[in-house]
């Protein structure tokens, strides 16, 4: 379509023949949708491509198509089978890139980006499960010594009551016994007394 074919960037046009007038109308349109060269008419140019050359216009550093140029096109080079190491080799180093892209560079894909902000959640999970465990631990740990300090004060209370009650017990014992003693030692010695007077014994 039109409005796609101006837009397009990088474009190479291979030559149109043109016998009928619905054809030399089809190489105006191909032709207007290049920036003109003012060293040659480009509707004529596409008529007059031979074999292997092709009209070809590409974007500058600014991303803006430049004029159209007649160019010879390289065509591909192959064979069948695969080439020795030697060959390769030689490719290699006669290439105009040579140098850019010999090292091999293992970037960090999107899978692992990803795993790692996956990895560093669950982690996060973790310490975070571990934080209230050992917080929920702390709070039982502090429960049962606080409980365990109330049974002390209970069980101390306890005793201290019941060692009160004892010794009441104990206390009332020791007068009743100590009034028998007396009664009795009492009654012993006035018998005693009484005996030395009368001559009994």
């Amino acid at each position: 379509p039109q409005n796609i074919l101006g837009q397009l960037g990088n474009r190479v046009q291979h030559a149109l023949r043109a016998y009928t007038p619905n054809d030399q109308k089809a190489v105006r349109v191909a032709a207007n949708t290049f920036r003109a060269n003012p060293a040659f008419d480009t509707a004529e140019a596409i008529t007059q491509l031979n074999t292997g050359e092709a009209l070809v216009s590409f974007l500058d550093e600014k991303g803006a198509p430049q004029m159209v140029e007649r160019a010879n096109i390289l065509p591909p080079q192959g064979q069948i089978g695969p080439i020795t190491v030697g060959e390769r080799d030689q490719l290699i180093r006669s290439s105009l890139i040579y140098g850019v892209y010999e090292k091999l560079i293992d970037r960090e894909s999107a899978f692992e980006v990803l795993s790692k902000k996956q990895d560093l959640l669950e982690e996060e999970r973790r310490l975070a499960a571990e934080e209230k465990e050992r917080i929920r631990l702390q709070k039982e740990a502090q429960k049962a010594a606080l409980d365990e300090e109330r049974a002390k004060r209970a069980a101390a209370r306890q005793k201290k009551a019941d060692q009160g009650f004892i010794g009441d017990i104990l206390n009332q014992v020791g007068k009743s016994t100590q009034r028998q003693i007396s009664n009795e030692l009492g009654k012993t010695i006035t018998r005693s007394i009484f005996g030395a007077l009368f001559g009994k014994k």
